[in-house]
């Protein structure tokens, strides 16, 4: 992966959303939602993020896409910096960068027929005369396994797995080159999980597409994702080619997550690491390692000292000082 091109670079992302209180709503502290993230996505593969509810995937994904404004760090595309400049000089970006949401019934207009929605971007972004739209929206129906005719229906006569067909649709209209998968198929059902699946990597082939895949489904990750990103409470824990991760994981927070994957061979038993408490509240963030308050082989230095991240063998990266 290391000679493949660099699409994007994040370096030192931060996203804090500020505590207020009283009547002045003066701010007292902060939620610490990514805290010094930094990770190159290359271009064509599917990076994988996983962690638990709250460890702050979805926002990590929002705020490179800037649905959330960052509070510190950069983020290049192309080899361009694209936080910090003006909104103005972003639309080409925004084209080539695009998001497919978990729930896409909240982000359609109950009132709007499919066809208008799908339409919408190519008005924003384009100025392609109508009917060419009206027949762009059809190609675009028929290439994410929905009818033409569909163009004419309202989001309420959809399934969820058609529903997520038009999500799909609407990210991939203007032809972009980057999108960010939030928990694209945790709703639906598991047969409909593989659907779309496979037509997330059918696309992949035929757009060039590059995705950033975040999702609490290891089982699922590990069939779709060609690399891995273990963050926990916002901060990355550890970094691997699916196959290393899954095979040899070296980080005691992703030992527990994998243990958890329901074993497929009947009879065929493996020891399960339960971690002891809660997530931590990130807006009282914990010193050092802010896995140490549940780690099963924390030492006095873990509660003190943040640990560096490291490669331990190509492409393996990781934040523990007992590894």
């Amino acid at each position: 992966m290391s000679n493949q091109q660099t699409l994007l670079e994040v370096k030192n992302l931060k996203k804090y959303f500020p505590v207020k209180s009283g009547i002045l709503k003066r701010t007292i502290g902060s939620v610490k939602a990514v805290e010094d993230v930094s990770i190159e996505v290359y271009e064509g593969e599917t990076l994988g993020v996983v962690g638990e509810s709250g460890c702050g995937k979805s926002t990590f994904g929002r705020t490179i896409l800037g649905l959330e404004e960052r509070t510190e760090g950069t983020i290049s595309f192309r080899g361009e910096k694209i936080s910090g400049i003006p909104e103005k000089n972003l639309k080409k970006f925004k084209k080539e960068m695009q998001m497919i949401f978990q729930d896409p019934y909240a982000t359609l207009n109950p009132r709007q027929r499919i066809g208008d929605a799908l339409e919408e971007a190519f008005i924003i972004h384009t100025d392609i005369p109508k009917k060419e739209r009206q027949q762009r929206v059809r190609e675009l129906l028929t290439e994410v396994g929905l009818k033409e005719e569909y163009y004419e229906r309202y989001p309420h006569e959809f399934s969820g797995g058609q529903r997520q067909r038009i999500g799909i649709a609407r990210a991939i209209a203007l032809n972009p080159s980057f999108i960010v998968c939030d928990e694209a198929v945790s709703a639906l059902d598991v047969s409909v999980q593989a659907q779309i699946i496979k037509l997330l990597k059918k696309l992949q082939q035929s757009h060039q597409l590059t995705y950033l895949f975040i999702s609490h489904d290891l089982g699922v990750v590990r069939n779709v994702c060609d690399r891995v990103l273990v963050m926990y409470l916002g901060a990355t824990a550890e970094l691997a080619s699916s196959t290393q991760l899954y095979k040899n994981p070296l980080h005691p927070y992703t030992k527990a997550l994998l243990s958890a994957i329901p074993r497929p061979v009947p009879g065929r038993k493996k020891e399960r690491v339960r971690l002891e408490g809660e997530l931590p509240n990130a807006a009282n963030y914990p010193n050092g390692c802010p896995f140490h308050t549940r780690c099963p082989i924390a030492t006095e230095k873990c509660s003190q000292v943040r640990p560096e991240w490291r490669e331990m063998e190509e492409g393996h990266f990781v934040a523990c000082h007992e590894v």
